[in-house]
């Protein structure tokens, strides 16, 4: 068993997506025996249920976070007197925001030279251009824990016995069996121009229907309308959270998605997932994994019989 090295906490950054990529370098770090402390947003907590990681809900307000950083930094050195002779919060994030709070915080944290925050770090880690976001993750734990190892493949996202309960209650409410196609049309709130909306969702899941094929969706707040309005074959599961989410991609034989946050939690939790992107996605971004394709034709959209041709290749569940 490795011994324990201590508490360090870890500043997540802002969307779903980013936090799933960042699971192999968290796992790794627990592993190295760290006690990770994750400061992010509140949905961060159902994300990481199942790692049993506590999350501390980052406040909106950058006095605020900066007090609840000094409180955390206080308690940690009080059973831990230790704590403070070493760097000890590592940043996901680059922005120079975050490396002021954690100093203002009274931490020393490690993170990329990014932004004009060199100063402002405990230890800086030189930002290497052109790395796919889970590997920027990982570079700067392992500079941290001092491990060369390569990053693994598959990304380990663990839902929680009881996300995995709620996702076989929710199969047997709405009489799902394994192997049914999981849709995710929707591009979340930060998508306000719609450039990533493939747009023969609609067709492909009435094609899919047409061929007995199970269509599910799991639409977002404030998506609900339109998913029984452009999906009325579907079956519609509202409300669920993240880890269910991810616990449910298990039990389906693939995940379509556009470019957003669902593709990635399918993917981390070891689901297949076909990946669809449009010509303005960014490589460092891509869905990673095993069980993944993407497809992202040099120009335009890909069409709708390479979507159809990608999940027939999907194997059963």
């Amino acid at each position: 068993m490795t011994a324990s090295k201590g508490p360090l906490i870890i500043r997540l950054c802002n969307w779903v997506g980013e936090a799933v990529l960042s699971v192999p370098t968290l796992t790794m770090l627990a592993e190295q025996g760290y006690e990770l402390h994750l400061i992010g947003k509140r949905w961060a907590i159902n994300l990481f249920e199942g790692h049993g990681w506590p999350v501390h809900v980052r406040p909106a307000k950058r006095a605020d976070a900066i007090a609840q950083l000094k409180a955390l930094r206080q308690q940690l050195v009080q059973s831990h007197p230790g704590f403070t002779r070493r760097p000890n919060m590592v940043l996901f994030t680059s922005s120079f925001s975050s490396a002021l709070e954690a100093r203002l915080g009274g931490l020393k944290p490690i993170g990329y030279q990014k932004e004009g925050r060199r100063l402002l770090l405990g230890h800086g880690v030189p930002y290497q251009a052109g790395l796919h976001a889970a590997d920027n993750y990982w570079r700067i734990g392992s500079h941290f824990a001092g491990v060369t190892q390569a990053r693994p493949r598959q990304l380990g996202l663990k839902p929680s016995a009881t996300h995995q309960s709620q996702a076989t209650q929710l199969m047997q409410a709405h009489g799902l069996q394994d192997g049914f196609i999981i849709l995710c049309p929707f591009s979340g709130a930060a998508d306000t121009t719609g450039k990533k909306l493939w747009p023969e969702f609609p067709e492909l899941a009435r094609q899919l229907a047409d061929q007995g094929q199970t269509v599910v969706l799991c639409p977002g707040p404030g998506e609900e309308d339109q998913a029984q309005a452009d999906y009325p074959g579907a079956t519609i599961l509202n409300k669920v959270d993240l880890g269910t989410y991810a616990a449910l991609s298990q039990h389906a034989r693939c995940t379509v998605s556009n470019d957003t946050g669902p593709g990635h939690l399918a993917s981390g939790a070891g689901g297949c997932v076909v990946s669809v992107l449009g010509p303005d996605a960014a490589p460092m971004w891509w869905v990673q994994g095993d069980k993944v394709t993407v497809l992202r034709p040099d120009q335009g959209w890909p069409t709708l019989q390479d979507v159809l041709q990608a999940i027939d290749k999907a194997p059963q569940p």
